[in-house]
């Protein structure tokens, strides 16, 4: 049976793009309250400007800067008290990294750790206290199929998409008695800007299209099995096409794996 999303309330980071603005969309056309969350306020009304009145009825916009952890614990307090509550807070916020690691800063590293990672971590930590007391609540992590797995020229980024993966499983053990959910999203190769933004051993941004990204699957389709997974409570999906078959192989068979990965076109 699918989850009924009427009256649910919904935070997305990085709702202004990509996965997460496609998320925001669908839930709201499902009847759940969004909060849209990015660094940009123009560009999150934007998303909420090509929705129909009453969508936008169900809609609040509220900039985060995810590189910004100081900030977060009294923007949360405003989530919350929006609706009084939160149900499920998508961390769909990052940047990613395309360099070798021999030629990234190590500022770079410490970006892309902050944003994706301690940024993540600090939202999550600010809701924690009221998702325990009310003893209900659904973290739902978007990290990659590279947290399961690596590959080359995406070292930090792996990097901190492994810890999110460390994180929150042992946040989903420790608060169990709770009833608190997580589920960690797993997308592989994805129509989004996420290659365009990614920043490179310099900290410039790439500016160029990863051709197997450019050819992945919408990110409209991701989020809509995203947010079927997220109704039926899974600890985990993985979202692609054939390249999920890697996180199998990373089970299975890693040293198949490692052979196919340092031959593969990874751009």
């Amino acid at each position: 049976m699918a989850m009924n999303w009427e009256g649910k309330c919904i935070w997305i980071t990085g709702a202004s793009s990509g996965i997460g603005r496609a998320a925001a969309t669908q839930w709201a056309q499902l009847g759940a309250d969004v909060i849209l969350s990015s660094r940009r306020r123009t560009a999150l009304e934007d998303v909420v400007a090509g929705w129909n009145a009453a969508l936008q009825s169900q809609a609040l916009v509220l900039p985060l800067d995810l590189s910004n952890s100081d900030d977060i614990p009294n923007i949360a307090k405003q989530a919350l008290a929006w609706k009084g509550k939160i149900d499920v807070v998508v961390h769909c916020g990052g940047i990613s990294q395309r360099s070798l690691a021999i030629e990234t800063g190590l500022d770079v590293d410490r970006r892309v750790m902050e944003i994706d990672y301690f940024g993540t971590i600090a939202l999550t930590k600010a809701l924690l206290p009221e998702f325990v007391r009310k003893q209900t609540g659904h973290f739902v992590v978007v990290t990659s199929l590279m947290g399961l797995f690596s590959s080359p020229l995406r070292s930090g980024y792996c990097a901190a998409k492994h810890a999110l993966h460390g994180f929150f499983e042992s946040l989903r053990a420790e608060h169990h008695q709770d009833h608190l959910n997580v589920t960690m999203v797993c997308p592989g190769f994805i129509q989004t800007s996420i290659s365009l933004n990614a920043v490179v051993g310099d900290g410039s941004q790439q500016g160029t299209m990863d051709d197997k990204t450019g050819s992945g699957i919408t990110a409209e389709a991701c989020a809509q099995r995203m947010i079927a997974a997220v109704g039926r409570k899974k600890p985990q999906v993985l979202i692609g096409r054939s390249e999920i078959i890697a996180a199998y192989l990373a089970r299975f068979m890693p040293s198949l794996l490692r052979r196919i990965i340092r031959k593969a076109a990874v751009r």
